[in-house]
This record gives structure tokens, C-alpha cells and sequence, in this order.
């Protein structure tokens, strides 16, 4: 009898695997606690309870969410609004489904050596700057600030940087791009105390814009089978990020169980936990209508370097979500 209901469940499981609808997921970098909810989902089984076997493809430097799905290599990517509207723009009709992030963590980290206390003190200093989709917002930062980035005196000089702290250590530049969950950290495990910088955070600029968000091409969302698939990829990818949001710490080991490179460690993954579910604190899912506004707003409104140069319309979709999350 033991051996029977052994065999019964074996098999009712490699049915269940059987049916089970492929979603592939590309993220926007590598593996790390920026997408822990993605990782607890497949861990604690709620794709699983939706019929879905997942597929999450690791991001690095030299990979584009936008590539990777135009190509047809994803059927889901993760990636800042700017690269997705700049995309939209250009031909690529990338449709936001989903939003589990609310805040923006980007920032401009400098040193106060350097001479930067505000703003105003960025002319004629040199910049690092992340590109591949990420330079959007900075350059849009720097239009409203009337700041030329092609080096001239009355401008600031940008360098292409890296994904490292490096040019900040080694003083290559007065400030750099980070994260307030990622590169901030490694600047101060560099040795670099919190009162030898000055941070400049998007959001209290009044220049941030949405980030990690879920999209997909907007001719696959005709399909209602599609539709549905995504209806159940979004429900069980948000209960994994508020399993996150309440479980830190247990959250940032399933990462690091994930990551196949074995860079990552327990104390900086646990601490960019912490530091993510601040970000993702406050949003179920749904695109709010008023972030969204404000990213188009901020990116149309660079001038001659603006990133979008007109609305975009059908960029957004509560078609998923409003199925969701009911």
C-alpha cells in the first residue's frame, strides 16, 4: 500500500510537471536580492501552485532586457522604465504589466573631498555614470540641472562606469552611480565612512523613475492564453516578494542558494534585503497611474537630451494585475 501511494503521488507529480506552462523570466543583472521575490517564488512552491514552471535567466553587463526579448529569448523581462519607454519609442512595443517596486534606489554618491556639497557644485566635475538603459535618468537629471555631459567647462564630464566602486576609490571621479542597496555598501565596506560622502538621491531630487518593473511585448498580450499565464506569473511573483518583504533574512539565503557564481555573500545579500524591501514596501503589483506620470514627466523634460520626445501611449496595462490581485 505504502509503495502505491508512493507511485500514485510520483506520478501525480510528473503530471502535474507535465502540464505545467514555461514562463522564462530575464532579469536585469545578475543574481542577487534586487530579486529575491522572483527566487522565493519558485523556492516556496507558489509558481508551482499556479502550474508554472520558471525559468529566471541571471542579467550581467553585457545583457539587455530589451535584446533578450525582442529576440524571443524571454517571455517576461525585469528592467528600468526608461530603458523600456526609450525602447517603446524606438520601435520596441514593451508593455509594463507589472510594478513591484515603488521607490527608486538610485543615487549619485560622492566624495566630500571633492568639493560636491549640492548640485551646483557638479560643474566642471567628472561623473560616473552607468550605461546600457541606466543612463536615462542621470541624463535627465542633468538637463533639468542645465549641465552640458559632453565635457565642457560649464558642464560635467561623464565617465562610462563600470559596474564597480572603483573609480570613486581611486578618485577618478568626484561622484558615482549607486544603489542604496548595492554599490553604497561596497563603498563603505571599501573603508569609506557615511560622513566622508555626500548622497544625492533621486528620489529627494525629484528625478526618479520607476524601476524593476515586469514587461512584456505588447502582440502577446492578444493572445488569452498568454494573458493568463502572466495573470498567474504576476500573482505568485508578488506573494514571493511580500514573503520577502516579511522574511529578510531567509529571503537573502534563498538568493545565495540561487547563485551559481558563488560571488555573493551572506552578509551583503541579507543587508541588500533589507535594503530592497524598503523599495518594494507599499506596492501589491499594480503600476500606481501618478508614478508613472511623474517617470514620463521627468523623462520628457531634458530638453534637447530629453529620453522620450512625446507621451507614450499603450505603455502600461492594468490587464494583468487587475486579475491578479483580486
Amino acid at each position: 500500500m505504502k509503495k502505491l501511494m508512493i507511485g500514485t503521488a510520483m506520478t501525480a507529480l510528473m503530471a502535474s510537471a507535465a502540464w505545467a506552462e514555461d514562463v522564462t523570466l530575464q532579469l536585469k543583472w545578475v543574481t542577487q536580492a534586487q530579486f529575491a521575490g522572483y527566487y522565493v517564488a519558485k523556492d516556496q512552491g507558489f509558481y508551482d501552485e499556479e502550474g508554472l514552471n520558471v525559468t529566471i535567466l541571471p542579467g550581467g553587463p553585457d545583457v539587455a532586457p530589451t535584446q533578450v526579448i525582442a529576440g524571443g529569448g524571454a517571455d517576461v523581462v525585469v528592467d528600468w522604465m526608461p530603458s523600456a519607454l526609450a525602447a517603446r519609442e524606438k520601435g520596441l512595443a514593451l508593455v509594463n504589466i507589472a510594478q513591484p517596486f515603488k521607490s527608486s534606489g538610485m543615487q549619485l554618491t560622492c566624495l566630500k573631498e571633492s568639493g560636491v556639497a549640492t548640485p551646483a557644485d557638479f560643474k566642471g566635475k567628472t561623473l560616473g555614470v552607468w550605461f546600457g538603459g541606466n543612463e536615462y535618468p542621470f541624463l535627465n537629471w542633468m538637463g533639468k540641472l542645465g549641465y552640458a555631459t559632453d565635457g565642457s567647462p560649464d558642464g560635467v564630464t561623464v565617465l562610462k562606469q563600470g559596474f564597480n566602486v572603483d573609480p570613486l576609490l581611486q578618485k577618478q571621479a568626484a561622484c558615482i552611480s549607486t544603489m542604496t542597496y548595492n554599490e553604497y555598501w561596497q563603498v563603505i565596506d571599501a573603508g569609506i565612512t557615511p560622513d566622508q560622502l555626500v548622497n544625492f538621491n533621486y528620489t529627494q531630487e525629484g528625478v526618479a523613475t520607476l524601476e524593476d518593473g515586469l514587461y512584456v511585448m505588447e502582440d502577446n498580450l492578444k493572445d488569452p492564453a498568454f494573458e493568463e499565464k502572466m495573470v498567474k506569473f504576476v500573482r505568485a511573483s508578488m506573494k514571493g516578494w511580500k514573503w520577502a518583504e516579511e522574511h529578510p533574512d531567509d529571503a537573502a539565503m534563498i538568493v545565495l542558494d540561487n547563485d551559481d557564481t558563488g560571488a555573493q555573500t551572506e552578509k551583503h545579500q541579507k543587508r541588500m534585503m533589507g535594503e530592497v524591501a524598503k523599495l518594494t514596501a507599499g506596492s501589491n503589483g499594480a503600476l500606481d497611474e501618478g508614478d508613472y506620470q511623474r517617470t514620463v514627466d521627468a523623462l520628457m523634460s531634458g530638453g534637447s537630451d530629453a529620453v522620450i520626445t512625446k507621451a507614450p501611449e499603450g505603455a502600461w496595462t492594468h490587464q494583468i494585475t487587475d486579475k491578479a490581485l483580486q
